[in-house]
């Protein structure tokens, strides 16, 4: 988005779209990437985890001309390893998905379909596939995975979506629903009349979509036994990402509202199809896990941030590259995004923080009244100084929303931090200014000791708890470390660890 347009009304009620702002340049490597060729964006198979999958151009619908599959991926794959980080490259890590790879494929509904494996260099906790048999999983939920079945049975679930073509299937569904839409406003008088027949057409594609996701699930479970595998490590891979979510989320309500919009059934109607499915084939215990051997194949592997993209530390980030750093308040949460670093507490505030061009202003005044925030109040504007770096401060009000904005310039760059609220008060403010007075350039001794968290396979000895061994967490609050730990490595925290067990530490 180039300078002059705003970003506040849209930054409220889309706090994560890339196109609130502009990108910030410097902070990660690769900055708004979209996956849309052009005209429509059309859906793929994508397995949205915790994160969100791809989307592809325009295909002519009808018939499948020969080939078309493997185009779409071919011409798609680049785009996809691009937005998520580049390709990760761990001899560990691609051995303990090759290892799965071919009992899958000779256990599937069609052992003569052919699969490009990509393990993606990011921390989200997602894999999807592409037309054509591309298919892709992250380090992150490689790092969340705690057993070869696992693995499989998220390898198993997107086969089952390349095998069941529902990529072009979900593509032309949702060019016949935009059509009717297209019909609909432009056709129908009534608009109320018109306004509930297309939520009635979204809600017919959210469950065409969703019914495709438990037929993959059923699909890649007997498979999972087919290729002799635990077939209830589904379920148990289910469970792990639904607490791991809930973890990462700052809202603890514990709301189970369904999305019915959503294109993926809830957790607990995936969790249903995943245990009865494994039922049928037989009692818990039985198929391969390998718990042991897999982890000794992560065992060293990248967690968390890329280096090059910032890291989060509890409730800070920190840029070793750029020498930055600041932190939030008790009660947020931060997350690094492609786009920005992201953070939010549960009473409703949510922090934006990116960086801008601003060589071409003489001023951060000039800047900041340059016409990117919509409802600046001009009065609000104020220059000042942030532990010795030039800054200015403003606050804006838009469409319900009240703004706080800061930008801290070092050299040519703009770090710019946007507060929003609803319900702003003495807190809001607080929390506001607390968080840029927190901003920092990094000494070199504190950039040479910030070093990438990496996963840390140990045996568990006689005595050994998860409380005792939580202990040894880095890269997270204190506080939340039994909990993240557990999470990791499905344990329960009342438990006694058996000794013998290999457990995963996060560590720097």
């Amino acid at each position: 988005m180039t300078k002059g347009q705003d970003v506040t009304a849209k930054a409220a009620t889309d706090f994560r779209q890339p196109a609130c702002l502009p990108a910030r340049r410097g902070l990660r490597r690769a900055w708004v990437r979209t996956l849309v060729a052009g005209g429509t964006a059309l859906l793929v198979a994508s397995c949205q985890l915790l994160g969100d999958g791809p989307t592809v151009g325009t295909v002519t619908p009808g018939t499948l001309r020969p080939n078309l599959a493997a185009d779409i991926g071919e011409r798609e794959h680049p785009r996809v390893v691009a937005t998520y980080g580049g390709v990760y490259k761990d001899p560990g890590a691609e051995r303990a998905v090759a290892s799965v790879v071919g009992r899958l494929v000779a256990a599937s509904e069609d052992p003569s379909q052919s699969y490009k494996i990509t393990i993606l260099n990011s921390p989200a906790i997602n894999a999807f596939a592409l037309p054509g048999g591309y298919l892709y999983v992250t380090r992150g939920l490689l790092a969340l995975a705690n057993d070869t079945s696992e693995v499989a049975a998220v390898l198993s679930h997107e086969m089952a979506h390349v095998t069941a073509n529902h990529a072009i299937k979900r593509q032309q569904r949702a060019e016949a629903k935009q059509l009717a839409n297209k019909i609909l406003t432009d056709v129908v008088q009534d608009s109320e009349e018109a306004r509930k027949a297309i939520i009635s057409s979204q809600l017919s594609f959210a469950r065409f979509s969703q019914v495709q996701e438990l037929e993959a699930d059923d699909i890649g479970v007997k498979t999972l036994a087919r290729a002799g595998f635990d077939p209830y490590a589904a379920a148990r891979f289910l469970r792990s990402m639904a607490a791991f979510a809930q973890y990462q989320s700052a809202d603890k309500s514990g709301s189970t509202a369904p999305d019915f919009l959503s294109s993926h059934p809830s957790t607990p109607e995936r969790l249903q199809i995943a245990i009865r499915a494994a039922r049928q084939i037989g009692a818990p215990g039985i198929g391969e896990r390998d718990r042991t051997r897999y982890l000794s194949q992560i065992d060293g592997m990248l967690f968390g941030d890329d280096p090059l993209e910032g890291f989060v530390r509890g409730r800070s980030f920190l840029h070793k590259a750029l020498g930055i750093s600041y932190t939030v308040p008790a009660g947020y949460i931060l997350e690094n995004t492609p786009e920005a670093v992201l953070a939010s507490n549960g009473d409703g505030t949510a922090i934006r923080f990116d960086g801008a061009d601003v060589s071409s202003y003489s001023s951060l005044r000039d800047y900041m009244n340059s016409g990117w925030i919509n409802g600046l109040l001009p009065e609000s504007v104020r220059e000042t100084t942030i532990n010795g770096l030039p800054a200015v401060t403003g606050a804006a009000i838009t469409q319900g929303w009240s703004f706080r904005i800061a930008v801290v310039r070092i050299g040519k760059t703009g770090y710019r931090f946007i507060f929003a609220s609803r319900s702003p008060n003495d807190t809001f403010d607080r929390d506001f200014h607390q968080t840029v007075e927190s901003f920092q350039q990094l000494s070199p001794t504190e950039r040479a000791r910030l070093r990438s968290l990496r996963i840390k396979v140990v045996t568990a000895k006689p005595g050994d708890t998860a409380r005792k061994l939580a202990i040894g967490m880095s890269g997270v609050e204190p506080s939340r470390r039994l909990e993240f730990f557990t999470i990791l490595n499905d344990l329960d925290a009342n438990q006694p660890i058996p000794a013998g067990t290999a457990i995963k530490l996060i560590v720097d």
